[in-house]
């Protein structure tokens, strides 16, 4: 028993430091976002070419907005090139987009038991399409259930002609609805996230973020590694990083969004972050050590160290929650450890709560009013309820999705259902 007591202090030991740098890393990185966001770039004349691709599996529901949003960007219409990629669709997604005037890719898997998703859907289209690197620019990717600023290619346009051409560009990733207490958690963690971390970061000079739709990514450079190879289901974040290690760019846009359908069940959303966290282990797995020798060699500064790593293992936070509070409790608890308990106090709670209130009321507080967005206090039961059931959720999905971190070939896919009317209806 006491080799297991020495067991358990240690990993408890490790855990109590990666929390502690995590949460004071992220303290830091906050401060960069309490100023209101200004383009650090001039406005340049459309000159950047792009092409556009939008994965779609049976998305009938929804598919009609993001062409009429596509259709009406304000860029000179013959400088960008959108595609709806069917794959394999059952329902008449690729019809009713022809119908729109839409570019259609049809895609189908070679056998019944052929791997399926996204990334594969966007390899399949790249080939059809043939010779991209010197056809086009850019290319951005966007979810069928989307629907986006009209300036958004002539924002990216000017921030990639005044920032010499960076490899990667992430645009503001906002919500298409909000309604009831799962989205309304997608919308406040995204709230604070595109702010407090993307904003943050941008002004730090660190790599951000990638978000997995409306994001721009050179055609050159995605030809020189390739084409789009991922191997993940979160092919964002492992291009993220695999860009990263290389030393490439990934620039932040605050002044263009897209805006996407959340899920409003709770089945939904586990569904959803079970393929998060599955996609997102691999990758942590599959690239830890590789930062590590970037770090060691030189090709990584610490600074872009720090926040790659950080945000790689961020993603076990309520794992390491879990094991700390169990490994605490044994310790605790069990008496042939030899510890007694002692009453909580106060000032054993006070750091927590007030942790709370900071990063999830006072940092949204501060990040909706820098965006001319009004806030009541009639909101804070629902903040509250929501973040219960969605911590719940998000504590189930990581120790699945760890379990099953090496199935990384069935996209599981989300529903989706709001259309733009149903949204300007609810408002």
């Amino acid at each position: 028993m006491e080799i297991v007591k020495i067991i358990i202090q240690v990993l408890s030991g490790i855990i109590s430091v990666w929390m502690m740098f995590a949460m004071l890393y992220q303290l830091f990185l906050n401060l960069f976002g309490f100023k209101r966001a200004k383009r650090d770039y001039a406005e340049h004349d459309p000159e950047a070419k792009f092409l556009i691709l939008v994965p779609a599996h049976n998305e009938a529901a929804v598919i009609k907005d993001i062409i009429h949003s596509l259709k009406a960007m304000d860029y000179p219409k013959e400088l960008y090139d959108f595609f709806i990629i069917a794959d394999n669709c059952t329902d008449n997604t690729a019809e009713i987009a022809r119908s729109l005037g839409a570019g259609v890719i049809e895609t189908r898997k070679e056998t019944p038991d052929s791997p399926t998703g996204k990334p594969i859907a966007l390899k399949k289209a790249l080939d059809a399409i043939g010779d991209y690197q010197n056809k086009y620019d850019l290319m951005m990717i966007f979810d069928a259930d989307n629907v986006m600023d009209s300036n958004m290619l002539r924002e990216v346009n000017s921030q990639y002609q005044d920032k010499n051409h960076p490899e990667l560009i992430q645009c503001y990733l906002g919500c298409k609805n909000k309604k009831g207490p799962i989205a309304w958690f997608y919308y406040t963690s995204y709230v604070v996230v595109n702010r407090f971390t993307q904003l943050a970061r941008y002004r730090l000079g660190i790599n951000n973020c990638i978000g997995g739709t409306g994001f721009a990514i050179s055609t050159q450079y995605l030809y020189n590694r390739g084409g789009w190879t991922t191997m993940s289901l979160t092919e964002d974040f492992e291009i993220q990083v695999e860009a990263t290690l290389a030393g490439k760019r990934i620039l932040w846009n605050h002044f263009t969004r897209v805006y996407d359908e959340k899920p409003t069940k709770a089945m939904a959303s586990y569904r959803q972050k079970t393929r998060w966290s599955q996609g997102y282990t691999f990758v942590c797995f599959r690239n830890t050590g590789k930062v590590f020798k970037a770090l060691f060699s030189g090709r990584l500064s610490v600074k872009e160290f720090l926040g790659t790593f950080s945000y790689m293992w961020g993603m076990f936070t309520y794992i390491f929650v879990v094991l700390q509070a169990i490994f605490q409790a044994l310790l605790m608890f069990v008496p042939a450890f030899g510890f007694q308990a002692r009453p909580t106090g106060v000032f054993d709670i006070l750091p927590g709560i007030l942790l709370f209130i900071y990063s999830y009321l006072v940092l949204f507080y501060v990040a909706e009013k820098m965006d001319d967005h009004s806030l009541s206090l009639k909101k804070l039961p629902l903040m509250l309820y929501s973040l219960v059931i969605n911590m719940a959720i998000s504590i189930a999905c990581q120790f699945v999705g760890l379990a099953k971190y090496r199935q990384q070939q069935n996209w599981d896919k989300t529903e989706h259902v709001i259309s733009a009317d149903s949204v300007n209806q609810a408002e």
